[in-house]
């Protein structure tokens, strides 16, 4: 899988829209000192490569009754479940994050509930019956950091390679 080259506008304008994805295009565009046209046609590039996966609504799960946000390391009984058991997950409203790790877990996945009765119930009723040897909970008391990828400067892209070496 590889990667794109950005350049130094592209960087920026990722920076910007990364922070707000309501921003208007002229406020970037005054921001980088450019035209609305360029940018507009950064930003269709962008989306063209698949850098950008478009731009999304963020709700705040407890503002809507969702209290307790869960991470729950899973363990698969049969290893090679992994497709199917990613499946089912998919059919949980809850799970709202999957990942193959490394590691202890096979799965580690992030859930909302409502409360931690809620959370039990999804555990035992909706997880267990999917194969599952056991899982490993941690219940996140609060969201302390939330930010896209990291846009680096090609000098900090270089520091960190040497620091590397």
């Amino acid at each position: 899988m590889g990667y794109h080259q950005l350049d130094r506008l592209d960087k920026e304008i990722l920076r910007l829209i990364a922070d707000n994805a309501r921003i208007p295009f002229l406020e970037v565009a005054r921001a980088c000192n450019v035209s609305g046209a360029a940018i507009h046609q950064r930003i269709q590039k962008l989306t063209n490569l698949g850098i950008l996966k478009g731009s999304e609504y963020v709700i705040d799960p407890e503002k809507i009754g969702y209290e307790t946000c869960a991470y729950i390391g899973l363990y698969l009984k049969d290893p090679s479940s992994f497709e199917a058991v990613r499946k089912a997950l998919e059919d949980i409203p809850e799970v709202v994050e999957c990942h193959y790790t490394t590691g202890q877990y096979d799965m580690f996945i992030k859930i909302y509930a409502k409360n931690n009765h809620h959370l039990l119930s999804v555990i035992h009723d909706k997880l267990q019956p999917l194969g599952l040897a056991r899982t490993e909970t941690l219940i996140s008391f609060h969201e302390a950091i939330k930010r896209q990828m990291p846009i680096l400067d090609d000098e900090d892209d270089e520091e960190g390679i040497q620091r590397l070496s």
